[in-house]
């Protein structure tokens, strides 16, 4: 059984296990040949595409939920979720489809994470199926996941002068341009690369390496790597303002 129709099982038949009427659901981005992706699913039942959900045991905190439904979703959980935003419209409804759940409202608690693409676990059978889009060519989707994952985005632009990112998106070595675009998606702007490559040496989690990237027809760039141990105790000093 995968993971929407074991929830679902859950949901019609196991309410006393669980929260009732709230929903986790986490945004999840990734960085594939210059492009961030946002990583969504499927159900064949369905014409539109959604993001990764979950339900909250009442024996777990809600953080302890958002891992365990981002692990049994992708197969992954030793990353960084932040949560974001709570979304609570009256008119939210679960399923439009489903008789047994049409009238109940949700509430739905937003996270969002940064992945290795190469590292998620994707997947397709007879009633669900996994992909990524680009940020900028998401189709047709479910609910008001449009609007979670624009929130999710302006919450990253707010702060991203001032923390760091690209860790769980990069490969260990990458050039600055590689860097520089994961911030132009996300402010969907362009950035000087001077001026860019300088604000990023003085933060002071990224190293310059003696090395220089090597791809066929491609002027050989200098490699960097971020100090992990920086960049974390910069991202979570910032986290805990």
């Amino acid at each position: 059984m995968n993971h929407f129709f074991e929830s679902k099982h859950l949901l019609l038949n196991s309410k006393d296990k669980f929260l009732p009427n709230i929903l986790l659901n986490n945004v999840i981005f990734g960085y594939y040949e210059g492009k961030i992706k946002i990583l969504l699913k499927k159900l064949m039942i369905y014409d539109k595409w959604m993001l990764p959900e979950g339900f909250i045991y009442k024996t777990e905190s809600v953080e302890e939920a958002a891992y365990r439904a981002l692990k049994e979703n992708i197969g992954i959980d030793n990353i960084l979720l932040t949560q974001f935003h709570v979304f609570g419209e009256i008119n939210r409804l679960y399923s439009k489809v489903d008789k047994n759940i049409l009238n109940q409202r949700y509430v739905s608690i937003g996270y969002y994470a940064f992945v290795n693409y190469s590292k998620v676990k994707m997947f397709c059978n007879e009633k669900e199926e996994i992909r990524w889009f680009d940020i900028n060519k998401l189709p047709k989707l479910y609910g008001d996941h449009n609007k979670i994952i624009n929130t999710a985005i302006f919450e990253i632009c707010k702060y991203i002068n001032h923390i760091p990112i690209g860790y769980e998106l990069l490969p260990e070595k990458f050039t600055m341009s590689e860097l520089r675009l994961i911030y132009e998606a996300f402010l969907g702007e362009n950035l000087d690369r001077r001026n860019f490559q300088r604000k990023m040496l003085s933060m002071g989690f990224i190293n310059k390496l003696n090395e220089k990237s090597e791809k066929r027809g491609i002027k050989p760039t200098i490699l960097y790597s971020f100090k992990k141990d920086k960049y974390m105790k910069c991202l979570m000093q910032f986290l805990k303002l």
